[in-house]
């Protein structure tokens, strides 16, 4: 069993998409506008903003987005976070430093005692991410 993250955005999903495809070097990013569904069955006045939009980077279940309805938005998405653990020390900070940019920082990145690299941050758009990198604490 698997499970895939899906975020939703107030307008802004496509923005967010692409600097996520960006950091992870994702070159399958597909983004699928309201504009594409029949008109009886589009929101009205939103068919510039994302219906769906996915892509992966590397093996797993990709992560997907989408421009929330408003009255969805306004309730907010609740405490969820993107957790990502990258092949390397370097390629974990490497994301952590370009997620946390322009964003907030509620755990630095660093060692820790389950991990030679871990972080949390809250990213510019305001979702939150986990990375950590599957090499071991660092030697005693």
């Amino acid at each position: 069993m698997s499970f895939a993250p899906y975020l939703g955005f107030a307008g802004n999903a496509r923005a967010a998409m692409t600097w996520y495809a960006g950091i992870f070097g994702a070159t399958d990013l597909q983004i699928m506008d309201n504009a594409a569904a029949p008109a009886d069955q589009r929101p009205p006045g939103g068919e510039d903003r994302v219906m769906h939009a996915q892509f992966s980077a590397g093996p797993g279940a990709p992560l997907m987005a989408s421009d929330w309805p408003d009255e969805l938005v306004a309730a907010g998405p609740g405490r969820s976070c993107v957790f990502h653990v990258a092949p390397s020390l370097a390629e974990a900070r490497r994301i952590f430093d370009a997620l946390a940019e322009g964003g907030e920082v509620s755990m630095p990145f660093a060692a820790t005692f389950w991990s030679s690299g871990f972080g949390g941050c809250t990213d510019r758009f305001g979702v939150a991410w986990m990375i950590t990198v599957a090499e071991g604490p660092p030697a005693a």
